[in-house]
């Protein structure tokens, strides 16, 4: 039986809830968050479900009522945004470099372009025999914890932003132990909210398509991730149902095993930092803009999959403010 974790607010502070696949779920008793549970696991050395397990159950909660209520936040969070690292790989999903490859030939004109190579290397090498490195995938960095919300709050597209599009896909959440070891948490529910109309200008415009915000499902699934996930993107318009498709993930989808994106994202001292959290998505191949949909401010954003219960929403934002404005730098 799978484990999920979920932080809520209650009238007595944030608290963790475990839950299991029927959906029941209760408080775990001693602990304000994820990542205070998550540390005395490794400290004590053992699994995040033996932690549970050891601080017993407390009181029953509904969960899925809580979160109709605006109260299940971030599945972890750090209590000082700048250590904790926001991160992804693209062209990662077999399928996904359709939609890049043909944006990128219409801006450039060629024949093999950059992409699809990047998406070939993932193909040929990206699932190396275990204990070996695999190729190195495509990488981003869209900022860091200040740029996460949670589920039901609005996703922000800045006013100078050209598009503000969905991504659906899983994401890793990760603690960095006292020695720099990597532990993963476990996998959640995210929209890797991008700006795809800048991407489509230039490919070397993909760092400032990333830098915007980033949505994270209620649960963090504890332990090892499916084999096959297969879920469904929605984005409502008022009441109309303007984009609806399914979209696949689990290795059994993808072009790069998990343990080989997540060595190429450790790999450097830097994300080894001890106390950091890091999430790290991990790629999609459903887009709505490959189907030729322009979201609009107040555009509602429904994804979900199992093994995951509860869904991940948001609505689209748009900021205030000139698009135009220059921002001055001021010499001392």
């Amino acid at each position: 039986m799978a484990l999920r974790l979920s932080q809520v607010r209650t009238p007595a502070g944030l608290v963790v809830a475990a839950s299991d696949d029927a959906g029941e779920a209760t408080i775990v008793p001693g602990f304000g968050s994820t990542y205070d549970l998550a540390s005395r696991a490794i400290v004590d050395g053992v699994s995040l479900a033996e932690a549970v397990e050891r601080a017993g159950r407390g009181e029953r909660i509904d969960l899925s009522a809580m979160l109709g209520e605006g109260r299940v936040a971030l599945p972890v969070h750090h209590a000082d945004p700048a250590h904790f690292i926001v991160a992804g790989t693209g062209l990662t999903h077999l399928g996904s470099a359709d939609g890049r490859d043909k944006m990128h030939k219409a801006a450039a004109g060629q024949q093999v372009t950059d992409s699809m190579k990047m998406f070939q290397m993932g193909v040929e090498g990206g699932k190396p025999a275990a204990g070996t490195v695999g190729a190195q995938p495509e990488w981003f960095y869209k900022g860091d914890g200040s740029m996460l919300v949670g589920p039901g709050e609005d996703l922000v597209s800045p006013a100078f932003a050209l598009d503000g599009g969905e991504e659906p896909e899983l994401a890793g959440l990760y603690l960095i132990g006292p020695d720099g070891t990597p532990h993963r948490l476990g996998f959640c529910l995210a929209n890797e909210f991008s700006d795809h109309v800048t991407e489509r200008g230039n490919y070397l415009w993909l760092a400032h398509s990333k830098l915007r915000q980033a949505a994270l499902g209620p649960e963090l699934l504890v332990g090892e991730l499916p084999d096959s996930v297969e879920g469904s993107s929605r984005i409502r318009r008022g009441e109309a149902v303007i984009f609806d498709k399914p979209f696949l993930s689990g290795e059994a989808n993808m072009s790069h095993s998990v343990a080989n994106l997540e060595h190429h994202n450790f790999k450097y001292d830097l994300f080894r930092r001890p106390g950091d959290l890091h999430v790290h998505f991990f790629g999609t191949a459903t887009l709505s803009v490959t189907h030729g949909v322009k979201t609009e401010a107040g555009d509602r954003f429904e994804i979900e999959a199992a093994p995951f219960r509860l869904p991940l929403v948001n609505t689209l934002r748009v900021a205030s403010g000139a698009a135009d404005a220059l921002v001055a730098v001021r010499s001392l």
